[in-house]
């Protein structure tokens, strides 16, 4: 009876010691968690190479890219300086009035109190992201992105529609296409998307971007309405996924703007936005930054 009493206090003080240090393994990782900087500065000083803004040595696991990724999205100052890069979208092409959806979020930034400046507008009709790569060596381009406070791009249409031939067949009222040639091109021009975005953000390290997404100016076609609702949902995805890897990137959405609206929202080119359609984007980029 003795060595089972004996047992059991053994059993019970064990039992509060192990409770003792999860408790107090519980409050560290709270603290933790709530107070990253506070739990990090306890248990490293900053020494003087950091006052004096000595260079670090780079860690095995960090690549050269890393070292200018921002952490942390940087406020927006009250003043914003914007420039604008990408294809005819960007451009502002079936807008009878020009403006696109650049000069209209501006002026919609304005007309509100933020006042805004647009820089530059590097947009060409056409563009693919395999041509805006080597656009982004250019001194004048990264001059005018790394002037920016934010960046507005779209890019991805022509990838997609006008590489697959699909806006030639349109065009000669041929509407028959094989699924498998519009998904084609997506592995290679996603990939090319995500490169761009990496390319903007080592020009320019502190800048917002904001991509703004594809729709599918084919949906009222019943033929393409499948086939294109996918490759543009599956670019989309993919795009997202490349911007969610940078806190200071956003994508703007247009796919469900667009979506059952074309007869209201595209030009008769049937493929670019006219005024309704690019002031409805606006508006979606506006209340972003707002």
């Amino acid at each position: 009876m003795n060595s089972s009493k004996w047992i059991w206090r053994i059993t019970a003080s064990v039992s509060v010691i192990v409770t003792v240090i999860l408790i107090i393994g519980f409050i560290y990782a709270f603290k933790d968690i709530n107070s990253p900087q506070a739990a990090s500065s306890s248990g490293v000083e900053s020494g003087p190479a950091s006052d004096k803004g000595e260079s670090t040595e780079t860690t095995p696991e960090q690549t050269p890219s890393q070292g200018t990724e921002p952490t942390e999205t940087h406020p927006l100052p009250e003043e914003l300086k914007i420039t604008a890069i990408g294809d005819s979208l960007t451009k502002g092409t079936g807008d009878n009035t020009g403006s696109g959806f650049v000069r209209r979020s501006i002026q919609m930034l304005n007309d509100s109190g933020r006042k805004s400046e647009l820089l530059n507008n590097l947009a060409i009709n056409g563009l693919t992201t395999e041509g805006l790569l080597p656009k982004l060596e250019e001194k004048g381009v990264q001059y005018a992105l790394k002037q920016a406070d934010l960046i507005l791009l779209s890019i991805g249409a022509n990838d997609l529609f006008r590489g697959s031939g699909l806006m030639e067949n349109v065009q000669e009222g041929n509407i028959e296409l094989d699924p498998k040639q519009l998904m084609k091109a997506l592995p290679e021009a996603t990939e090319r998307l995500k490169q761009v975005l990496e390319h903007i953000r080592l020009i320019n390290p502190e800048a917002r971007v904001i991509y703004i997404g594809l729709y599918n100016p084919f949906a009222d076609l019943q033929e393409l309405l499948l086939p294109g609702n996918i490759v543009v949902s599956t670019w989309n995805h993919a795009a997202q996924l490349a911007v969610n890897q940078d806190p200071n990137m956003v994508m703007v959405p247009t796919f469900d703007l667009f979506q059952g609206k074309l007869d209201v929202y595209l030009s008769s080119d049937h493929f670019h936005p006219n005024g309704n359609g690019y002031d409805a984007i606006a508006k979606r980029i506006v209340q972003g930054i707002l």
